[in-house]
């Protein structure tokens, strides 16, 4: 498991998704200069609630914010091959983790 300066792996973070229930997606992120992948993570609802107009979005889907465990978002973020940010509810980085 991937650790975390400020998340234990059985800690519950948000992040943002859409997609019907049982089929959620979780929002990714992209950083076109430095070509990396990302899901942002937020360490409360209202921090990932806060950020979600600072994010790209697709018009036309519904996000909302879901609790889910750090172990998991880092498995799911590995498979596809994105890192993991911690972020607050401005948008600053607070860390930046690999999974692969």
């Amino acid at each position: 498991m991937t650790d975390s300066a400020r998340i234990k792996n059985d800690q519950w973070v948000y992040v943002l998704v859409h997609g019907k229930e049982g089929n959620e997606q979780l929002l990714g992120q992209e950083d076109s200069e430095k070509q990396v992948f990302f899901i942002p993570v937020f360490l409360n609802k209202e921090e990932a609630l806060m950020s979600l107009n600072l994010l790209a979005r697709d018009k036309g889907l519904r996000y909302e914010a879901q609790a889910i465990l750090y172990e998991d978002v880092v498995a799911r973020a590995a498979e596809q091959g994105f890192m993991v940010f911690v972020l607050n509810g401005e948008g600053e980085i607070l860390e930046k983790i690999a999974t692969a």
